[in-house]
């Protein structure tokens, strides 16, 4: 495996500023949710509030969730933070345990990855995944 030319880190870049951009959209539309949630029921709006103890359940339930998929996707975008800083400093697409190249297949499954497949599996094994 070969180093990376310019015009490929350039593709990385634009697709990770890319997916950068959609992530923070979604992240903003659940927190903006949730707040809204949050203010009605700090409200005293009893017109918004569930009169069945299902709905309720099902109401914490969705707000859980949500904040589930916000915390995922604010991880989501460190990662991608990460691998534009690795962009910039000369570092993208290079394995962080061993060094050497990570796959082209890989970068374009994951533009993110930090780890070659031997490293990463490994990483995975450790965590018990």
């Amino acid at each position: 495996m070969k180093k990376l030319t310019k015009k490929e880190l350039e593709k990385f870049k634009e697709k990770l500023t890319k997916q950068r951009e959609k992530i923070s959209g979604e992240v903003g539309r659940l927190t903006k949710d949730y707040l809204r949630k949050s203010a009605m029921d700090s409200s005293g709006d009893i017109s918004s509030h569930p009169f069945h103890m299902a709905d309720a359940a099902s109401g914490a339930f969705d707000t859980e969730f949500n904040i589930g998929l916000a915390a995922n996707e604010q991880d989501l975008l460190y990662e991608i933070d990460q691998a534009l800083r690795r962009i910039s400093e000369g570092t993208y697409g290079l394995c962080e345990k061993c060094g050497t190249p990570i796959s082209m297949n890989r970068l374009k499954a994951v533009p993110f990855a930090r780890y070659c497949i031997k490293h990463q599996e490994s990483k995975e094994k450790e965590e018990g995944r």
